[in-house]
């Protein structure tokens, strides 16, 4: 049977057909009424918007202060980990850091990192744990401004409530260049949210698109599956997976690099953007750089700047991003041994080690023609963008990105959850969520009260 192949159109909405037919462990409760049904609009105190781990945790601390709630999720617990990632991918973060409120990895690979079926019943769990009141199955269409709160408009009715958190995360939408409709259409092209494995690919080789976690993951598993991969390499964090005999994570969250507030952030908007570093969870724990890939046989080319005429133009500037990425990873890492001698944590770990300038082969080609049959697909791995446009309130910018502080929105009882550096350099992860939902929930309370 050939490849399937994917729809070109990546950019329409595909998330129907990713639904499972597994359900949540936490049945629905009654449905909502609708005002237009003739019907009394129910009225909660607060409406969390997302059941992944950020609303849950929501919900875990609202319940602890015996708030009235409802958490709606447009299709299951877990939605997006179960539906919108490819079929191999682990987390980041190794299992004895992923975290939520009062539940923690109770496994026997405290090392190893979790599958997304793992996350997917690590999250289950504490929504199970916790008596999250989950409404799965519905799609919020509307939050709207009243005087007295939010009307939150729903597939099952209308909700009005005092207070809303938006936890429904930062990575709704592929994020893809203008330019990409110059793309021939021999081409196939994809996003990370339609990949799921080498084999839904048609025969010739990939272009792969973006550097960070998952660009350089998804070329290393194309190149292995035989196809001839090149990696277009923009703006990227480079990361041992090991240093001194720890995981790079551990040194992030034992010297505190995680606790950095947003409030003590320099560019705060330039952060919050960062690629994801080049990272990959595997049972070796190996290191996944681009002088990795470039051993696997992955061709190196600079940044994607335009397609045009069926040509795809490269910046030649591959090696002056590589050396800047180089430069950042020797400095974080030498904080790293100072904080080591200076809490006298060096008998601990192992010596200091030195890692060589990523390798760039020869000079790197500055145009790839399209038409020609090298490449047979594209993947974007361009990053991802919230989609807010069902929220009908002035607190998003140009950009599509929530205007916030700490997860406040100017504008009383809205809150956001699940935001990259929400409140601390942590929020990115999972082991994040705990410290930010019980700031929210708590200025959340305060407001309630006042």
């Amino acid at each position: 049977m050939p490849p399937r192949r994917t729809s070109r159109r990546w950019w329409r909405s595909r998330r129907s057909d990713r639904r499972s037919s597994t359900r949540s462990p936490i049945p629905p409760t009654s449905p909502s009424t609708s005002p237009e049904a003739g019907r009394a609009i129910e009225r909660v105190t607060t409406v969390v918007v997302g059941a992944g781990h950020a609303g849950l945790a929501a919900s875990h601390f609202l319940g602890g202060r015996s708030i009235d709630h409802v958490v709606l999720e447009r299709g299951e617990i877990a939605n997006s980990w179960r539906h919108e990632r490819w079929d191999s991918l682990r987390l980041l973060t190794p299992n004895w850091l992923n975290r939520l409120p009062g539940h923690g990895y109770q496994g026997p690979d405290p090392d190893g990192y979790l599958t997304m079926t793992e996350v997917v019943r690590f999250i289950e769990d504490f929504a199970v744990a916790s008596r999250a009141p989950v409404r799965t199955d519905t799609n919020v269409g509307s939050v709207r401004r009243e005087a007295d709160g939010y009307l939150v408009s729903t597939s099952r009715g209308d909700l009005r409530c005092r207070a809303v958190v938006l936890a429904s995360g930062a990575c709704n939408l592929p994020t893809v260049p203008a330019f990409s409709a110059g793309v021939p259409a021999s081409v196939e092209q994809l996003t990370a949210f339609d990949y799921r494995g080498p084999g839904q690919l048609p025969d010739g080789g990939v272009l792969v698109v973006g550097a960070s976690a998952t660009g350089v993951q998804l070329a290393a598993e194309l190149q292995r599956s035989g196809r001839q991969v090149i990696l277009a390499v923009g703006e990227h964090v480079r990361l041992p997976r090991l240093y001194r005999g720890r995981d790079v994570l551990w040194w992030m969250d034992a010297s505190g690099v995680w606790d950095q507030r947003y409030d003590e952030v320099d560019d705060l908007t330039r952060a919050r953007r960062l690629p994801s570093p080049q990272l990959v969870g595997t049972p070796e724990r190996s290191t996944l750089d681009l002088t990795a890939l470039g051993a696997l046989g992955v061709e190196l080319v600079g940044r994607l700047a335009t397609v045009r005429d069926g040509w795809a133009l490269f910046s030649g500037g591959l090696r002056n991003v590589c050396s800047l990425a180089d430069l950042k990873m020797r400095r974080l890492l030498a904080g790293f041994d100072e904080w080591a001698r200076a809490t006298g944590r060096d008998a601990e770990v192992g010596p200091p080690e030195e890692f060589g300038p990523t390798a760039v082969a020869g000079p790197t080609r500055l145009r790839l023609d399209l038409r020609g049959g090298e490449v047979g697909t594209i993947v974007w791995a361009t990053g991802f963008r919230p989609d807010y446009r069902w929220l009908d309130v002035p607190v998003v910018d140009d950009k599509g990105r929530l205007r916030h502080e700490g997860g406040v929105l100017d504008s009383p009882g809205l809150y956001a959850l699940g935001l990259p550096l929400l409140r601390r350099r942590r929020s990115t992860f999972i082991s994040g969520i705990e410290d930010d939902a019980r700031a929210v929930i708590d200025h959340l309370a305060g407001h309630l009260s006042g």
